[in-house]
């Protein structure tokens, strides 16, 4: 009888804790959600401080980003062995036909800088125009003293070394702005080698990802290459101020990233249309930096569409991705971003209210 006594008080002390703590048992017996993406080097600063930071938010998510670049990130996505892609550079009209139903999701916005490593040059003091960046990516500018170079640096005591050129070496959304920029100062590059995430470099050495491209230059003296702000800022690299359309040269930065992005936020399309044609490169305004981008989340509309998305992956990406546009913000501006402007923010709030599962609207927390 004793024992039978004791198995009663047992079951109303379970039952009055699941009562008193019904949200610790939820929580346990919560299946733990992974979601898979791949892609831009260019914001994996952010997105993996997102990483971090949204496991603190929904402890039942992981979010597990490859840093591969643009073009290997499109094609995980395009062969569905991942959830969500990412790319600097929109897609391609190709691109987009064979995705079906794709969607472009802007989630940051930055700036592509020419980092360079150049002997008693410091303080980022070096001035670049367009068409000299054109003429040292040709190859036809070789020396750090070539009269070009000097008109626009008339107080600096540069050398008579040759320039060592470093490039991507992988498809890379990083390459297709800067690539999209020097179409646009530069008739000879546009018709010579244009604008791509992969193009036939007339000199210099390739290095994979904005990673490879930073510690190429910083280990070769007199070098200079392309790279994403927050790679520089965190490498604690050089970069030059460029003169932008209206004259100014501009050093990048948070407010002269946005007056590019503002040149353009009023025009762009909805998510599910292409966005092939937007670009912030050469924006008009006496502020604005030359080289700036939108980094994009694509995902297909229709979820279903990758086997590997089940009805509680597809919330859980809607989830995630609501967050990171909106409260994930924050962390843009520490790391080099510029956060996502409101028109920008509404704009991606209604892509993601279209996503359907099997047909069926995805609700957001």
């Amino acid at each position: 009888m004793a024992n039978i006594t004791n198995l009663k008080k047992l079951g109303v002390s379970l039952l009055a804790l699941s009562l008193l703590f019904p949200m610790v048992i939820s929580s346990a017996n919560a299946q733990q959600v992974t979601i898979n993406g791949a892609g831009a080097t260019f914001p994996f600063p952010l997105i993996d401080t997102w990483r971090v930071e949204y496991k603190k938010v929904n402890p039942d998510v992981n979010v597990n980003y490859a840093s591969i670049g643009s073009g290997g990130g499109i094609k995980q996505f395009l062969e569905k062995t991942v959830d969500f892609g990412a790319t600097d550079a929109p897609l391609t009209q190709t691109e987009f036909t064979k995705a079906g139903n794709p969607v472009h999701i802007p989630e940051t916005i930055g700036s592509v800088v020419l980092s360079y490593n150049i002997p008693g040059i410091q303080d980022n003091s070096l001035k670049l125009s367009g068409p000299v960046i054109a003429d040292i990516f040709l190859g036809k500018i070789t020396k750090w003293d070539d009269p070009n170079i000097k008109e626009l640096n008339p107080s600096l005591a540069l050398p008579s070394n040759n320039i060592n050129v470093v490039h991507r070496s992988d498809g890379s959304g990083t390459t297709f702005v800067f690539t999209d920029y020097l179409s646009k100062i530069s008739q000879e590059w546009a018709d010579r080698v244009g604008a791509s995430k992969s193009v036939p470099w007339p000199t210099g050495i390739g290095a994979p990802g904005n990673e490879g491209v930073s510690a190429s230059i910083l280990g070769s003296e007199n070098s200079i290459g392309y790279v994403e702000l927050a790679y520089a800022l965190t490498a604690k690299m050089n970069y030059a101020a460029i003169q932008n359309k209206e004259g100014s040269f501009v050093l990048p930065s948070i407010n002269s990233t946005m007056a590019a992005v503002e040149s353009v936020s009023a025009v762009l399309p909805n998510g599910s249309a292409s966005w092939n044609n937007v670009s912030l490169t050469n924006a008009v305004g006496q502020n604005s930096y030359p080289i700036s981008s939108f980094s994009y989340i694509v995902l297909y509309k229709e979820l279903s569409t990758n086997p590997s998305i089940n009805q509680q992956k597809a919330k859980s990406i809607v989830d995630f991705i609501s967050w990171a546009i909106t409260d994930g913000q924050k962390f843009s501006e520490p790391l080099g971003y510029v956060p996502l402007p409101a028109p920008v923010v509404d704009l991606n709030k209604q892509t993601l209210s279209s996503l359907t599962f099997n047909g069926n609207p995805i609700s957001t927390n």
